[in-house]
């Protein structure tokens, strides 16, 4: 699920960790990736990119449902809708409105 919303100001990495996700990776110069595990053992989780300009951040979310069958592997199943993921990206909006 991909929204866009007001950049809430800050650097990125805060807005990740204000909305209680988990530093992953630096994708790119303006975008990271965050998780957020359900439970213990890490899956399932949310996981988001983030990307900001000065105005906007733009945040795509889905739910990574298991992990990877192979090591090297990115498949996975996951979900990029669906009442889960739609309550997310609403707790999220909250948060950053």
């Amino acid at each position: 699920m991909d929204f866009v919303l007001k950049n809430p100001g800050g650097n990125i990495l805060n807005v990740g960790r204000d909305i209680g996700y988990i530093f992953q990776r630096q994708v790119s110069e303006n975008e990271v990736s965050f998780t957020r595990p359900l439970n213990r053992d890490g899956y399932p989780r949310f996981h988001i990119y983030l990307k900001a300009n000065d105005e906007d951040l733009w945040l795509s979310l889905h739910l990574d449902q298991k992990r990877p069958v192979y090591k090297e592997a990115h498949d996975h199943a996951a979900e990029y809708g669906g009442v889960v993921v739609e309550n997310e990206a609403q707790r999220i909006k909250q948060i950053l409105s």
